[in-house]
């Protein structure tokens, strides 16, 4: 299982941090986090490797340069942190699983990469 939380309404341009808590060691999952607008397709945002597979980042260019992906492994969670944030920003965020394996390809944008599925938590930005 996996529990996404921080969503909430804020302004254009302001900033906002995601937090994706699996119930499981997250260093044992790529972690990807995608969004989905009303009335809109589920979209790719940002991912990450487990750490035995290096730790790569990836990014949608509707995203590249505001936001970042990374791991609290203390907290035992991969954070989203969203800057400059637009009102197309505004979507279901949706934290994703998938068990790293050293032998598999890792497909980051795509929704069948990943296996387990968080709740989702609303990001509104006004203008």
């Amino acid at each position: 299982q996996v529990e996404e939380s921080g969503g909430g309404w804020v302004q254009t341009g302001d900033s906002l941090r995601l937090s994706c808590a699996p119930s499981d060691t997250a260093s044992r999952y790529n972690v990807g986090w995608f969004r989905q607008a009303p009335g809109e397709g589920r979209e790719f945002v940002a991912a990450t490797t487990a750490p035995g597979g290096g730790g790569q980042t990836f990014y949608s260019d509707s995203v590249k340069g505001r936001f970042s992906i990374s791991r609290d492994t203390a907290k035992n969670t991969v954070n989203l942190l969203m800057g400059s944030l637009k009102p197309e920003d505004t979507a279901v965020y949706y934290c994703a699983l998938d068990r790293f394996a050293g032998f598999k390809t890792f497909y980051p944008s795509s929704i069948a990469t990943y296996a387990t599925w968080g709740q989702g938590t609303q990001v509104t930005v006004s203008f």
